[in-house]
């Protein structure tokens, strides 16, 4: 089994809110096609692109869903995008590989948060969409009150291609516009084509006519004919719409019931007829290894080889599975490759076309189709493939920050190791999970886009690799410096018998500019201290400064001088130097006024603009600081600045407070002084150990 030509392919991502039904879309698609022998369903467990024991659980898309069929010739690659923002991550990768996206949009619920989240995204990379009004057997389903909320929403133009006939239990169809042709479904999934309902007529002709108007607009030559008054053939107006859908001035839109396969044929040769391919979307922008100069590489299987990893997965039994798109040449099972993300060699295995967990060999993949290799030695995501004599790199994925942060406590003393090694493991499968040791604070943190992603996560490490773990809040990073400058002596003197020790250096602290760390001066003249004491005062401050004073926090922004001192010639060593610099350090911090700096962080929230008040007011009662709000489509942005220690699981109370319609992002400001209150409590909690003594 070989690639199609570029021209007969088609990588389309399936987005939405979550529970529009996106994977059953697929499960139809893949039924009809044949590519799967049974349609399978969300709800019991049985759908081909949802078959993890997590997804099967909740009966939710967690991972992107990957699979491909072929329809009159042409090949679709489909990319089963998560509906919650838990998974937002694959929802970036899925789309950032296809050419054009499916948008659903549940017909009962009508335009949802993730609606628009998607739809963004598909703004900033310029993808080609067409929108999928689903779910019209359903109670409440409202085919034109979707377009209308969507088309306020997004500020485009939507073009009916295929309209309702009927809705909820009434349901019995759908009209093609192009073709004037009614598809009547008899509840099995078969259909009769007939003509238009009478009842219908009227109303198809309105919108055929305003379908064909969008299609001449986007040609020169057929706006000519269509003000002529010249008829448009099936053909042109597929022409005219196939240009205006490519450059996002038009956006159809079908309507479809997939858990009855209702409406999912006339979409599927939609997609066929209408969606660009590899050949049609501009050339893949590369750079050189160092070089920030771009070029580009053809959607050609005789350019050079290049690929971009958007996908890892760590299955049992089978390995580490890399998913690629190759945007340029060809590469097949065996074949040499280069990773020029991490500068080193790999050897191809076999190479799979994959529906779900399913896979089959194939031969070769070539330019603009979409596979999977395993076991592949040094590759992980957003890596790209390339060859060794002409390396180049693709623009990375754009994954989202997390925004919820736990702290794990192995459950079983000595699984540590094996903690580390699985969590890093789930790091290179889903780059919006990371994970740190924060030495100071002595916890492993792990952080995600929600507690739903974070719970996944856990899980996953306990099936996967067998290791148990409890989540914990974690501490915050406080950090500590000084307001004043003091001064301070710091002596060490012990006499036991035999050599003794003696250290007296005098030391004064100012407050350093925010940002500029540690420096150590020594203004030592005429030899009160000798030269090669002077490293081992600084090193006992520094040791010092890592353990805090004020909380047991690193102290930082500190500028220490030693100034003066005394030595005895027998007695004196670079030890006793380093403990009185340690204490003198320590003794001078007291007069200097010691605070506590804490973590700020700049969070963006959208909302609509009914729940502004209360998410504006709940922001303040976090010590968070408005800098601005702003319109972003039919969502009301508000940016602040908010100390960590108040976010700790914001996006669940966002949630809550918005009836699910409200989404933040999170990115680390600054350090800023902590309130007094604050303060008290923290040093209250604290332990600082005084082993200077």
């Amino acid at each position: 089994m070989k690639s199609p030509s570029p021209d007969k392919i088609r990588n389309i991502a399936l987005v939405a809110h979550g529970d529009a039904g996106k994977t059953m879309l697929a499960e139809s698609m893949l039924f009809l096609s044949g590519a799967i022998s049974r349609m399978g369903n969300v709800d019991d467990g049985s759908a081909a692109l949802d078959y993890s024991e997590n997804e099967k659980k909740r009966e939710i898309t967690i991972n992107l869903g990957i699979g491909n069929c072929t329809w009159n010739g042409t090949k679709i690659n489909i990319l089963d995008c998560p509906g919650y923002a838990d998974f937002y991550g694959d929802v970036r990768s899925g789309i950032r590989v296809a050419d054009s996206a499916v948008v659903l949009v549940a017909a009962p619920a009508g335009v949802e948060v993730g609606t628009e989240l998607v739809w963004q995204f598909l703004d900033r990379l310029e993808r080609p969409r067409l929108v999928c009004i689903n779910k019209m057997d359903k109670e409440h389903a409202d085919y034109g009150k979707c377009i209308d909320e969507l088309s306020s929403a997004v500020g485009v133009r939507l073009i009916p291609v295929t309209i309702p006939i009927g809705a909820a239990d009434g349901f019995k169809g759908v009209v093609n516009l192009i073709e004037e042709k009614a598809y009547i479904y008899d509840g099995s999934g078969k259909y009769a084509k007939e003509d238009v309902p009478a009842d219908m007529a009227d109303e198809v002709a309105e919108l055929r006519n305003q379908l064909i108007e969008a299609a001449a607009e986007s040609d020169e030559a057929l706006m000519e004919k269509f003000f002529g008054d010249e008829a448009l053939t099936s053909d042109e107006i597929r022409e005219g719409l196939r240009a205006g859908i490519a450059s996002v001035s038009i956006v159809p839109v079908v309507a479809t019931a997939a858990t009855s396969n209702a409406g999912v044929e006339p979409l599927m040769n939609l997609i066929g007829s209408l969606m660009p391919s590899p050949a049609d979307t501009p050339e893949i922008a590369v750079t050189k290894p160092g070089s920030e100069e771009e070029e580009t590489r053809p959607a050609t299987s005789n350019a050079p080889f290049t690929a971009l990893v958007f996908k890892t997965v760590a299955e049992q039994h089978v390995g580490e599975l890399s998913f690629f798109r190759v945007y340029a040449g060809s590469v097949s099972s065996g074949n040499d490759v280069f990773n020029a993300t991490c500068d080193d060699g790999e050897r191809m295995g076999t190479i799979y076309s994959m529906v779900g967990r399913e896979r089959k060999d194939i031969e070769a993949l070539s330019a603009g189709d979409i596979g999977a290799v395993v076991k592949l030695k040094h590759t992980h995501t957003n890596d790209t493939l390339c060859t060794k004599s002409d390396p180049v790199l693709i623009r990375p994925i754009e994954f989202p920050n997390p925004v919820l942060s736990v702290a794990l406590k192995v459950k079983t003393k000595g699984d540590e190791e094996k903690a580390n090694a699985g969590l890093q493991k789930l790091h290179e499968e889903d780059p919006t999970f990371t994970i740190r040791h924060d030495a100071v604070l002595k916890q492993t943190i792990v952080s995600g886009l929600g507690d739903l992603h974070l719970d996944v996560m856990v899980e996953k490490l306990k099936d996967k690799f067998g290791v148990e773990v409890e989540m914990e809040k974690p501490r915050i990073a406080y950090r500590e410096t000084i307001r004043k400058t003091s001064k301070a002596e710091g002596k060490h003197k012990k006499q036991s018998g035999g050599r003794g020790q003696f250290g007296v250096c005098w030391l004064r602290l100012e407050p350093n500019e925010r940002g500029a760390g540690f420096e150590f001066l020594n203004e030592i003249v005429g030899g009160s201290i000798p030269s090669k004491f002077i490293p081992a005062v600084e090193k006992g401050v520094i040791e010092r400064m890592r353990k805090g004073v004020v909380a047991g926090y690193p102290m930082v922004d500190v500028k220490v001088a030693v100034y003066d001192g005394k030595y005895h010639s027998v007695d004196s060593s670079e030890m006793a130097f380093k403990m009185a610099g340690s204490i003198g350090f320590r003794t001078a911090v007291a007069d200097a006024h010691g605070v506590l700096l804490e973590p700020v962080y700049l969070i963006k929230v959208g909302v609509p603009e009914e729940y502004l008040g209360d998410v504006m007011s709940d922001v303040s009662s976090r010590r968070g600081r408005i800098r601005e709000t702003g319109q972003q489509g039919r969502y009301q942005v508000v940016q602040a600045l908010v100390p960590l220690a108040e976010l700790y699981k914001y996006s669940t109370h966002l949630r809550s407070i918005t009836q699910g319609r409200g989404f933040f992002e999170m990115e680390f400001s600054h350090y800023a002084e902590t309130p007094a209150d604050v303060q008290a409590k923290v040093v209250a909690a604290s332990e600082v150990q005084d082993d200077d003594e």
